[in-house]
């Protein structure tokens, strides 16, 4: 028997030793004698008897240990020239003062508070100052619009929310401050202060209740860090869902750290002194695992990088990156390389630098397809891994555990789950199928420490979104298979989110956006498969009767119309580029839009059509449209 397979029988055997064991590797204010509170599922509850300070365990606790002198934290911008390294005892006193900004701000233990940046150094001092008061983040993506900003504001109705002049997006610059601004406007909760950070690309004008962030930094007195439960939650993190309503994922203290702390050893094989890049968002949930708190608590470099993969200004930036910092292990989503492919195809970029540092890359977000997998292998001459796992999740549900031992390689597999996960394959009656069969993909509760314990202030909603399908179960959203060896194959989602470059997006909330227009009487978005992205969103709309759509250049005014709309209310992130307008949209006798059988026929597979279809000539006459993009 193989070592990961000791280890993951461990877990399953005693779970209470396991993970008690396991949170051993951090500094606790009350150590929890217990692992694990089953009293009420489906809401269980990790080290219920636990005290600690997530920040301090990500930067004090390697300060007092003779480490503060080492790198923390790695800020590369090639889009504005600007590259910066913070020291654990420089970004803990960073942390420090703007912790007491926003103690100043009224903010303190429980409170909420929004963080809506782009990718700079000052978001993480922002995250990790809200952990060290106790304070609950909610970190919003730099390219959601004002309405979505507007929605999240009204559901952690935050005390202060900290933001930047402008963000920057290749050779383009966004101002965010008018973007918050509207937000606010549009939202019922108004927050009692917001900090804005003045970026040199572009000057926010200030309001009355703005905060310059230089100024008040300057004013501040450092705050020390507050010990919290370790069942008090550390943030709020809001992922699409299928009504158009974001969900507040909450990821509590303990059990979470104590799954990123033993994720960097086991999974990603990175420890003190060494460096992971993780290329994401700080909005993201991969932003938050792992460019923020997973590599800092762990004691290891962590590289907050600025740019896209290609164009800025070149296809070698993630290489540079590599070599310049000695990265161990890189971990982006598969759109990336992708891109680096399209861009680079020979690998003429990367053959620049030296990556001998460059022991692992990691995919996820989005399935790796097995010709990315191929040309990354051989181009670096690494492990490629690819992982699966969720915003609700926090941390990997399947991997090859590099820190543990190197199983082998089944391209289009995320390889097995790992320790603390029972993920099973079920049908629609509950019932486990054989291997090689698709089916609904759960996880058997409970799930290990770090995943979601609840939705922010809505338990039924959680219950109905993910604990109700499978009694027991967790309900992923995802459809696949496990094989004979116990790998699954993740096949794509099961309900209207789609995946679009690793951003999960409704699909819904497009359409409810459309579907706004004066003209459209209904409307369809669905998700189809694109070689760089994984998915994109087109969109077919049904024009209401009256509308005469034979006048010159209508058609086409109408879609550059609904693209500016979703981009302007859902953002630029979604990616609709692609909106035709059709006679009618196929449907069941109920009423239901078959997207899944328009979907089929859009990617080529052309799946059986339901016998519950009203009018098959409907999808034969919208086939050619379906077939064009």
């Amino acid at each position: 028997m193989g070592e990961y397979e000791d280890i993951f029988r461990a877990s399953v055997a005693d779970r209470e030793g396991f993970w008690l064991e396991a949170a051993g590797a951090l500094d606790w204010d009350k150590a929890p004698t217990k692992a694990l509170d089953d009293s009420r599922p489906p809401f269980y509850r990790w080290f219920p008897d636990g005290e600690l300070n997530v920040c301090h365990n990500a930067l004090d606790r390697h300060c007092e240990a003779g480490r503060g002198g080492h790198a923390a934290l790695v800020y590369d911008s090639p889009v504005t020239g600007v590259k910066t390294t913070y020291t654990f005892d420089g970004l803990r006193d960073e942390v420090a003062v703007f912790a007491g900004v926003l103690r100043d701000a009224g903010v303190s233990a429980g409170d909420r508070v929004v963080i809506y940046m782009p990718m700079v150094p000052e978001a993480a001092v922002a995250m990790l100052a809200c952990a060290r008061l106790g304070a609950v983040h909610s970190v919003v993506f730099g390219g959601f619009a004002a309405k979505e900003l507007a929605v999240r504001i009204d559901d952690a109705a935050p005390e202060v929310v900290v933001s930047a002049s402008c963000g920057i997006e290749g050779s383009r610059v966004v101002e965010y401050k008018p973007l918050l601004d509207q937000a606010v406007e549009l939202a019922e909760h108004k927050p009692r202060r917001q900090v804005i950070l003045q970026r040199p690309q572009a000057e926010a004008a200030m309001g009355e209740r703005d905060v310059d962030w230089e100024s008040a930094c300057a004013a501040a007195s450092p705050a020390e860090c507050v010990t919290v439960a370790s069942t008090d939650p550390l943030y709020v993190l809001y992922t699409s869902g299928t009504t158009g309503k974001p969900k507040g994922v909450v990821r509590d203290s303990g059990g979470y750290a104590t799954a990123l702390a033993w994720s960097m050893a086991n999974v990603y094989d990175v420890g003190p002194g060494q460096t992971l890049f993780t290329a994401s968002d700080v909005g993201w949930v991969v932003g938050h695992s792992y460019i923020v708190y997973a590599p800092l608590l762990a004691g290891a470099t962590t590289v907050l990088y600025e740019g896209k993969p290609v164009g800025t200004p070149d296809a070698g930036q993630f290489w540079r990156v590599a070599s310049e910092y000695g990265v161990r292990s890189m971990f982006t989503a598969p759109t990336a390389f992708r891109a680096l492919k399209k861009e680079d195809p020979d690998g003429e970029f990367a053959r620049r630098y030296d990556l001998s540092s460059l022991k692992y890359l990691f995919l996820a977000g989005e399935r790796l397809d097995p010709e990315t997998y191929r040309w990354a292998s051989e181009l670096l001459d690494i492990p490629v891994i690819d992982h699966w796992w969720q915003t609700e999740t926090g941390w990997p549900i399947v991997a090859n555990p590099a820190g543990i031992e190197l199983l082998p390689v089944k391209p289009g597999s995320p390889t097995k789950p790992l320790p603390g996960w029972d993920v099973q394959v079920l049908d629609g009656d509950g019932k486990q199928v054989p291997p090689g069969t698709n089916g609904a993909i759960v996880a058997k509760l409970p799930m290990p420490p770090g995943a979601l314990p609840t939705l922010w202030n809505d338990d039924e909603r959680f219950v109905r979104s993910y604990m109700s399908a499978f009694d027991g179960y967790y309900l992923t959203g995802d459809g696949g298979y496990l094989d004979e060896d116990g790998y699954l194959y993740v096949m794509g989602r099961t309900d209207d989110v789609i995946n679009v470059a690793g951003h999960r997006l409704s699909t819904g909330g497009m359409e409810e956006v459309l579907a706004g227009h004066p003209d459209v009487a209904e409307c369809a978005v669905i998700g189809v498969a694109d070689q760089l992205k994984g998915q994109v969103p087109r969109g077919f709309v049904v024009l209401k009767s009256g509308v005469d759509a034979t006048v010159e250049g209508y058609e086409e005014r109408l879609r550059e119309e609904l693209v500016q709309l979703v981009r302007d209310q859902v953002g630029a992130v979604a990616s609709l580029k692609d909106v035709a307008v059709v006679a009618a949209l196929p449907k069941t006798r109920s009423g239901k839009i078959l997207r899944k059988s328009m979907r089929s026929i859009a990617d080529g597979t052309d799946e059986p059509v339901p016998s519950t279809i009203d009018d098959p000539g409907v999808l034969e006459a919208l086939r050619p449209a379906l077939r064009q993009g």
